[in-house]
C-alpha cells in the first residue's frame, strides 16, 4: 500500500481507503479473504489497533464481513429489501445471489396464547414450527422462525431446503395477500451470534411478520434475525 505516514490523513482512513478501492475496483474479488491483523499489521509496520479500525471502516460500509473460524471477506453485496410482501429467498434471487437453506428443526408444537392469537387458531391446536438459516452464496444471513397452522403440517422437507417459504406455499394454491410487519433490532443470542458468524452479543436486524392469504386467514407468523452488515430495508416516504 502507498501510505503517506507524513500526510495529515489519519493510517487507518488510508488503509481502509485502499482496502476499499481494491474491493471495488474488483481487485479483491467477492468471497477474498483479507490478512488477518497481525499480519498486515507486521507487513505495513502499522500498529494492529490501527489496522483493526481500519478494517472496521470497511466492514461498516458493508464491503466486508467478519465470519467467525474463517476471517473476514469481501461481501457480494448488501442485500436491500423493500417492504413488499416478498421472501428473502425470492429477494436473494433477484439481487443476482445464490440462496441456501439449512433447515435446524422442523417440530409440531401446540400453539402457544400468543401463537393462537396470531395465527386465530385454538389454543393448543397443532402448529408447524420451522428455523431455517438462510445464506447467501455461502455467507450467512437471517435465522427465520416460522409457524404455519395444522393445514401445513405435511410440507414437503425438501422442497423447505431448496425454496423459499413463500415459493412452497403458492405451489399449494396459497396466494399471501397482504402482511403485518414490525422491525426491530437488538442483539444476538448466543445461537444466533454461533449461526450467523457473528461476535456474541452482536446486534442484529428483526423482523416479525402475520402474513394473510386472499381470504383474510392468516396463514404464516414469521420471527426473523438478520445481518445488519448484510441486510437492510429500503422504505419509500410519501407526504400525504
Amino acid at each position: 500500500m502507498d501510505l503517506d505516514r507524513s500526510s495529515p490523513v489519519p493510517l487507518y482512513y488510508q488503509v481502509a481507503e485502499r482496502i476499499e478501492s481494491a474491493i471495488t475496483s474488483h481487485a479483491l474479488p467477492a468471497g477474498s479473504r483479507i490478512e488477518n491483523e497481525i499480519a498486515l499489521s507486521e507487513r505495513l509496520g502499522i500498529s494492529r489497533p490501527t489496522i483493526r479500525r481500519a478494517i472496521q471502516e470497511v466492514v461498516d460500509k458493508g464491503l466486508l464481513v467478519r465470519r467467525r473460524g474463517i476471517g473476514t471477506q469481501v461481501v457480494q453485496g448488501q442485500v436491500t429489501r423493500g417492504l413488499e410482501l416478498t421472501s428473502l429467498f425470492d429477494d436473494l434471487i433477484r439481487g443476482g445471489q445464490v440462496p441456501t437453506t439449512e433447515l435446524l428443526s422442523r417440530e409440531t408444537l401446540p400453539a402457544s396464547a400468543a401463537v393462537a392469537e396470531a395465527l386465530a387458531v385454538p389454543l393448543g391446536s397443532d402448529t408447524l414450527h420451522l428455523r431455517r438459516l438462510r445464506s447467501a452464496d455461502g455467507v450467512p444471513v437471517a435465522v427465520l422462525d416460522n409457524v404455519l397452522p395444522a393445514d401445513y403440517l405435511d410440507l414437503d422437507t425438501a422442497a423447505l431446503q431448496n425454496y423459499g417459504l413463500y415459493q412452497v406455499l403458492r405451489s399449494r394454491g396459497t396466494t399471501m395477500r397482504v402482511a403485518r410487519q414490525r422491525i426491530g433490532a437488538r442483539r444476538a443470542s448466543a445461537d444466533e451470534s454461533e449461526l450467523l458468524e457473528l461476535e456474541d452479543g452482536a446486534p442484529v436486524l428483526t423482523a416479525s411478520r402475520t402474513v394473510f392469504d386472499d381470504s383474510g386467514r392468516a396463514v404464516e407468523l414469521g420471527t426473523h434475525c438478520y445481518r445488519p452488515d448484510l441486510y437492510s430495508f429500503d422504505v419509500t416516504l410519501v407526504q400525504k
